[in-house]
């Protein structure tokens, strides 16, 4: 399979565990000669202001999928279902006290705190259409069409390059869809458990060391 882009993930894959940007990671991405997008749970003008500053290209995916943008200056595209969250969000209140991150930037999903027990907030959620992940830092009520992977296959198609000619890393299990869509899938060391298991390569180094292992592994730098 020849790697004709990348999907790369942000937090914890090109950051360390205190969010600080690695600049391994950010060296490695520069040498790069192929397209590459950013994908993360954060809103869009966080993930367009990373990319600007890492030096790739302005192709951001951001809320686990719900929203895209092809360039810097362009539009937000809203792919997921806000209200759908915002009234599993409702529900939630019923039962814990919940507080909001970032609620009037969001476009297409509800990002909360981790300060409940998330198996029990699926539980009290299933059937509303929704999904709650876990991105290690907040958890995110997504559309449950909403994945990195829905939002890549997305832009994939719309760029003209085959998703399968992707290579995708990250170290969350928001991160899962994409590592499955996408022709090899790549979670760094610090990796949560269930995204090294469907992983096509677990890398030894943490973070941005395990990035640029990735990189020098497919001979793409």
């Amino acid at each position: 399979m020849k790697v004709l882009a990348l999907a790369i993930d942000i937090d914890g894959t090109i950051t360390h565990r205190d969010r600080s940007l690695s600049c391994r990671a950010v060296k490695a991405l520069r040498k790069l000669r192929i397209p590459v997008i950013l994908s993360t749970g954060n809103i869009s003008c966080f993930a367009r202001t990373a990319a600007k500053l890492i030096g790739v290209s302005d192709m951001v995916i951001c809320e686990n999928g719900g929203v895209v943008r092809f360039s810097y200056d362009g539009e937000d595209i809203v792919l997921g279902d806000k209200k759908k969250c915002v009234r599993a969000a409702k529900k939630l209140s019923e039962y814990f006290d919940l507080e909001f991150l970032d609620e009037e930037y969001r476009k297409s999903e509800v990002c909360i705190r981790r300060t409940f027990p998330a198996e029990e907030a699926r539980k009290i959620i299933d059937g509303m259409g929704v999904k709650l992940l876990d991105s290690g830092y907040a958890y995110h009520i997504v559309d449950e069409k909403i994945s990195k992977g829905f939002a890549l296959k997305y832009m994939a198609k719309k760029i003209g390059i085959d998703v399968k000619n992707f290579l995708a890393i990250g170290d969350s299990e928001n991160d899962i869809e994409m590592l499955e869509v996408a022709g090899i899938g790549v979670a760094v060391a610090n990796a949560d458990l269930k995204l090294k298991r469907i992983a096509n390569i677990v890398v030894p180094g943490e973070n941005g060391k395990g990035v640029e292992q990735a990189l020098k592994l497919m001979g793409l730098i």
